[in-house]
């Protein structure tokens, strides 16, 4: 799918920023004894519409930086064409890739501690290799059940829990606080998901063409609050989230079952 020109495509000869990605983590779990090595992080949960999406990488062992993509950084680093324009070479530089989501209603029925949890699952189900160690983005590991929920189930709480699906995680999980921006593998998974989950808000902007999502994929601006007081809630927002309070027509939305934007399938 294009990319409106209205963004202003950087130039050719535009230079990367400087702040470039290491292997030194990877290296690290690869020098220990790990054969497949990835990296994971999340796009998305800032947004007030859309999925929560996760992308994982797993790279293929011996690689070096010099074979890495010229502009492969933290996805938050790129402009939006930047990041489609790399897309390809970032997907064939990883032995294999994903991109899990959950929907707006599932991180209106779970939260987004559990939600985070299912979209990464689904990431992990839809590899052709499963890491045996894995780099996540962040102070702690999004696959582990948080211990104050561990603590309720061990004290007799009937806790809801989403259905994951049946994939065993990688035994090693390293969290790095800007993994995104210092891990190759975590900067490579930040791109992918990035681009899967842009180019979904994007083919979703047609039927909702007042919120422009084409240009804010779900996160807040001038545009889509605009919209919020004039329309209310379209069926792919999340209902549960602190700025519906005050939206007109709001009052039924934390109860409202309209349908929301189906997972998508996991890419590679």
């Amino acid at each position: 799918m294009g990319v409106r020109a209205s963004h202003g495509a950087p130039s050719g000869g535009a230079r990367p920023p400087s702040v470039r990605p290491t292997l030194d983590a990877e290296r690290a779990l690869w020098k220990s004894g790990h054969q497949w090595v990835g990296g994971m992080d999340e796009v998305g949960r800032g947004a007030w519409a859309g999925p929560l999406s996760v992308g994982v990488t797993v790279l293929p062992h011996g690689i070096t930086r010099r074979n890495m993509p010229r502009w492969l950084r933290d996805s938050k680093l790129l402009h939006e064409v930047r990041r489609e324009a790399i897309f390809d070479d970032v997907a064939a530089w990883c032995a294999c890739w994903a991109v899990g989501h959950a929907s707006p209603a599932e991180c209106d029925r779970w939260g987004m501690t559990a939600a985070l949890r299912l979209a990464a699952y689904r990431a992990l189900a839809g590899l052709a290799v499963v890491p045996d160690a894995l780099v996540v983005d962040g102070p702690y590991d999004l696959l582990r059940e948080p211990p104050v929920q561990l603590e309720l189930g061990a004290q007799g709480e009937d806790l809801a829990r989403p259905d994951l699906p049946d994939v065993s995680p990688p035994a090693k999980v390293v969290p790095v606080v800007d993994g995104d921006a210092r891990c190759a593998a975590v900067s490579a998974a930040s791109v992918l998901a990035k681009v899967v989950r842009d180019r979904l808000m994007r083919s979703e902007a047609p039927h909702y063409p007042a919120y422009q999502f084409e240009e804010n994929k779900g996160y807040p601006s001038s545009a889509h609050k605009r919209a919020l007081r004039g329309y209310g809630l379209s069926a792919i927002h999340r209902r549960s989230w602190a700025f519906v309070n005050g939206i007109p027509w709001s009052d039924g939305a934390l109860r409202s079952t309209s349908p929301a934007l189906s997972p998508a399938p996991p890419l590679t």
